[in-house]
């Protein structure tokens, strides 16, 4: 349904990319919210991915599947909003005297897992970026490795590499 309603948006029919935007959203959050802990956060990141769908239908070609082109732009604003956040919290933390701020990293496992994993991959990202997009697409969002291949125009033996140098790069971050 969702590859249908792509195709006519893309096409320029206003009416089924309202329609798809109401279908996605649900879906757009949840994914969102498995990168980002706080709710709120996930929200912000998920209106920015309803927003480029609707700015950004047009360039959907349909050469690969809608959605996973739609996981790699929930990936990338999903990282985007966590770089943002801790732009704004570095920037905060000079203008106001410090106080008391639970850290997500303490006060919830899986958020300070989320938060370490987003910390790792900005720092692999520095260093060699052509291996972030494939463990994000594959370990997070769970895409299969044909279809990581298909969107990012490469062999299927090199997303499989990358995705193994990848981890390993992380697993050193994370230790």
């Amino acid at each position: 349904m969702h590859e249908e309603l792509a195709t006519r948006a893309a096409a320029g029919d206003r009416a089924a990319l309202e329609t798809l935007l109401a279908g996605i959203q649900p879906s757009v959050l949840r994914r969102c919210a498995r990168f980002l802990p706080c709710y709120q956060d996930a929200e912000e990141a998920c209106q920015d991915v309803l927003l480029q769908v609707a700015r950004n239908i047009g360039s959907f070609e349909g050469r690969s599947r809608f959605s996973t082109w739609l996981h790699v732009i929930i990936a990338n604003s999903a990282r985007q909003t966590y770089r943002s956040l801790k732009r704004r919290a570095a920037e905060q933390a000079h203008d106001v005297p410090p106080f008391d701020v639970p850290d997500a990293r303490t006060t919830s496992v899986i958020a300070g897992s989320r938060l370490d994993l987003l910390d790792a991959l900005e720092r692999l990202e520095s260093r060699r970026a052509e291996l972030v997009a494939p463990m994000v697409l594959r370990d997070i969002c769970q895409l299969e490795y044909r279809e990581i291949a298909e969107h990012l125009g490469i062999p299927e033996g090199t997303v499989k590499s990358r995705i193994h140098q990848a981890r390993g790069a992380v697993r050193e971050y994370l230790c």
